[in-house]
Parts: structure tokens; C-alpha cells; sequence
């Protein structure tokens, strides 16, 4: 099997379009959550990964987007952002996401996909001491996760210890990086974020898993970020967001 591990989309569709193309035919696609919030096409993102994603699992975005949380916790941008999409969401698209379950969620038997940390979903994994726990207690070998925006991973091998951010020598086009993941290994893997990366790399950011290569290869791939800009613009959100967007922060 060949899965295609999406996550953070945050409404920006032409970095979605770009990791479909990229990513090729796969068997199966997973969608680790923050489907909408920031950007400015969330109907249209949804239009385009809900008939794909064979797994979905709900970010704290999505939660608030669609009015099962509120923006309390959120910084003004983000609130501002997660406001306007509310209203621009179809009742269709609310309900889509109103319904689309808490992580985790078992994808294959070796790997589960949550939005933060696989015991707690609103928590941040971006050290291996914020891995540790999760990684003895997890109940399958992987667990995709997404949420911090930062592309890389968090592994056991014995009494091993070992966390990994693929090392690019460009962002001018598409690359890849690739961590093997045997059986009787443990992994937390995060495939970066579709359209709002904050690990510098403006590139989208996403992962293929293969279960028989026992393989994960992590990819950065160009979109038209001024596209996206010109929806964020468009839908009068706040520049910050638009910004963002070129520097990858």
C-alpha cells in the first residue's frame, strides 16, 4: 500500500492541488486535520480532499471553524481567520466537519493518524521529550501526526532514540527525504503542512508511506503561493496571513 499523508491544508488550495499532482497515484490518502482556517478557499479545499481522504481525523482549526469550540485560545489572527471561514462554509461543509472524528484513528494495521499528539489532540509534539510518552504508550508501531506545522519525525529502535527534520539544499523545486520504518520500530512522523509550512520552507509539505518498502519519504513541492495570496486578499482576511505564506513562518 501507498499512502499519501496530508496535513494542515488550512484552506489553501493551490498548495493542495500542487501535493495531489506531485504525489502521484496512491492507494490511499489521509488527512491528519486543520483542513480549513487561514486561507481562503475552504469550500473548494473540501470539494477537493473529501471525496479522496480514505482517513480523516478533525484539528483544533477545524473544531472552531465549524463552531464546536471557540476561538478563545486563538491569537486575533487566527480567530479573525477561523470567523470569517465559518461564515463562508456551506451547511454541507459544516456538518462535514462537525462530524469528522476526534484522532486518533486507525489508517493500517501499523499506523494510526492524529491531529496533535496521539493522547491528547491539542497537544504539540516538537521535541523528542514531548515524544517520549507518546511513543511507549501509542497502540500501533506509527502515528502520522500534524499540528505543528514542522515537517520530520520522532523514533525508537531498540534503546534508540532518534529525531529527524529532512535537510533540503534548495526550495526552488521539489524534493524528497526518506526515513525507513521496519517492523518492531516505533515512529511518530508529522508529513509537514500543505498550505501554511512554518519550518522556514515555504514549499508544501507532505509524505508517502509505503508499507511494503517499510519506507516513509517526505516531499516539499512549489505551489502558486501568489494564487493563494490573491485568495487570502480576496476574502479580505489580514495580510499577515498572505504573508506568511512566501517565507514558510
Amino acid at each position: 500500500m501507498r499512502a499519501l499523508v496530508v496535513s494542515d491544508i488550512h484552506g489553501n488550495l493551490q498548495a493542495l492541488e500542487a501535493v495531489l499532482a506531485a504525489a502521484g497515484e496512491v492507494d490511499a490518502v489521509w488527512n491528519l486535520g486543520d483542513t480549513v482556517g487561514y486561507g481562503g478557499n475552504p469550500n473548494e479545499v473540501i470539494a477537493l480532499i473529501r471525496p479522496l481522504a480514505t482517513v480523516n481525523v478533525r484539528g483544533n482549526h477545524d473544531r472552531v471553524c465549524c463552531g464546536l469550540t471557540s476561538s478563545q485560545g486563538f491569537n486575533p489572527v487566527a480567530a479573525e481567520a477561523a470567523k470569517w471561514t465559518n461564515r463562508a462554509l456551506t451547511p454541507e461543509n459544516l456538518e462535514w466537519l462537525r462530524e469528522m472524528p476526534k484522532g486518533p484513528v486507525l489508517a493500517s494495521e501499523r499506523a494510526m493518524c492524529a491531529h496533535g499528539s496521539p493522547l491528547h489532540e491539542d497537544h504539540y509534539i516538537v521535541s523528542m521529550r514531548d515524544a517520549w510518552t507518546p511513543l511507549q504508550r501509542m497502540e500501533t508501531e506509527i502515528t502520522f501526526f500534524g499540528h505543528t506545522h514542522v515537517q520530520g519525525s520522532f523514533s525508537q529502535r531498540e534503546h534508540e532514540w532518534e529525531e529527524d527534520r529532512p535537510q533540503y539544499s534548495e526550495t526552488h523545486s521539489g524534493q524528497q527525504a526518506s526515513i525507513e520504518v521496519p517492523v518492531g520500530t516505533r515512529h511518530l512522523v508529522n508529513p509537514g503542512s500543505v498550505g501554511q509550512p512554518r519550518d522556514g520552507d515555504w514549499r508544501a509539505g507532505f509524505a508517502i508511506y509505503d508499507d511494503v518498502l517499510e519506507r516513509i519519504t517526505f516531499w516539499r513541492v512549489p505551489y502558486d503561493v501568489e494564487g493563494a495570496q490573491e485568495a487570502i486578499r480576496n476574502a479580505a482576511l489580514p495580510e499577515r496571513l498572505a504573508g506568511w505564506l512566501a517565507v514558510g513562518r
